[in-house]
């Protein structure tokens, strides 16, 4: 925490849930000057799915635990409604990146564009100097470089700095996150502490605004007539069509189960052609690759890698990490080559790079390195 900040005026994002919640009390607690602000990014009749499962930060019960912890404690409460930059910024770019035959991240650039950026924008229009989010992550400045670090939350089996990586050294400069030495559990204990009415509320998992965790049913749904278009493009293993599948983007890197085709043996998902709408399979052995190129790079704890850096790299949320070897391209992007063969590496995925506990940076994967 830094303390200097004491006694500023500090707006939390609020999602209903017990992590922001928390994190608000926490703050009033130590004496900052509070504003708790909802952001509603999508409207449930757009996006369909199960419209019943109320537990996602723009439900209305979301909405209502956010605003009972900010009556309990004395600070003011909004709901901004930044629907249609979610809209342009985060769905549309979904849709497109599935149609392109890639498995986006729409956290990474939600995190960035929303609930920091367009965040901070409305943040500074109310006189705010800081926000602060119950992200499971640490922040600190380092005077030896001049630049805000992110790492790693104390909790490694909830941090979330994976889905961080995307934020500029501007909107760090302006985050504070308050849980950040706090594992769930103790979360859990300070909401009870507290007496927070949603101490025990359950957590979300699925992407928010496909509430029913359906991508096939939200891609239909959003491109209409999609399943008739592209149903009957090949299944292809050994350079043979082994069968027909119900459309390209219905199917992510690695996928093994609900391929609809038996062939005696178990095969994945290893490559997606979307413009000629045919998926190749193949063994486990050929979803290890060396290595990736990734676009879109931010770098956060150095300020370029044109001379490279040994890191350890996670490619998905849950991956614990690889030993590699990445290197600025003279484009700008990034090269990651692995110690090791890594599994899966999944165009549209975020490639993060971690030094001990510090996020070096990451980026888009862009495409893999046979």
């Amino acid at each position: 925490m830094f303390d200097h900040l004491k006694n500023k005026k500090v707006v939390v994002a609020m999602s209903g849930g017990v992590d922001s919640s928390v994190a608000a009390a926490l703050l009033v607690e130590q004496g900052y000057d509070v504003i708790g602000i909802t952001i509603k990014t999508y409207n449930f009749e757009d996006v369909g799915g199960n419209v019943t499962k109320e537990s996602s930060c723009c439900s209305l019960d979301g909405i209502n635990d956010a605003k009972l912890v900010a009556s309990k404690f004395g600070f003011p409460h909004y709901v901004l409604d930044f629907s249609e930059d979610f809209r342009h910024m985060v769905i549309d770019n979904f849709i497109k990146e599935y149609l392109a035959g890639n498995t986006p991240n729409p956290c990474v650039i939600c995190n960035r564009k929303i609930k920091w950026e367009a965040l901070i924008k409305k943040s500074l229009s109310l006189g705010a100097d800081y926000i602060a989010t119950g992200h499971f992550a640490k922040l600190r400045f380092d005077n030896n470089t001049g630049r805000y670090i992110l790492s790693r939350g104390k909790d490694l089996q909830k941090d979330q700095s994976y889905a961080l990586w995307g934020l500029t050294q501007e909107s760090l400069s302006k985050t504070i996150f308050p849980i950040a030495d706090y594992t769930k559990s103790q979360v859990r204990e300070l909401a009870f502490k507290f007496g927070l009415d949603n101490a025990r509320k359950s957590e979300s998992f699925e992407i928010c605004f496909i509430p029913d965790d359906d991508y096939g049913r939200f891609l239909k749904e959003q491109n209409p007539g999609i399943e008739n278009k592209l149903d009957g493009g090949k299944f292809i293993l050994d350079g043979k069509v082994v069968g027909k599948h119900q459309g390209y983007p219905f199917y992510t890197i690695g996928q093994r189960k609900g391929l609809g085709i038996a062939l005696g043996e178990p095969v994945y998902v290893t490559k997606i052609d979307a413009k000629e709408n045919t998926i190749y399979l193949g063994r486990e052995s050929n979803l290890l690759h060396k290595g990736l190129i990734a676009k879109d790079v931010n770098l956060i704890s150095v300020d370029n890698l044109k001379n490279g850096l040994e890191v350890v790299a996670k490619v998905r949320y849950k991956d614990e990490g690889s030993k590699a070897f990445a290197i600025e391209t003279d484009s700008g992007k990034l090269q990651v080559i692995f110690d090791e063969p890594k599994r899966a590496i999944t165009p549209g995925q975020s490639v993060v790079l971690y030094k001990n506990e510090d996020v070096i940076g990451g980026g888009i994967i862009e495409k893999v390195i046979e």
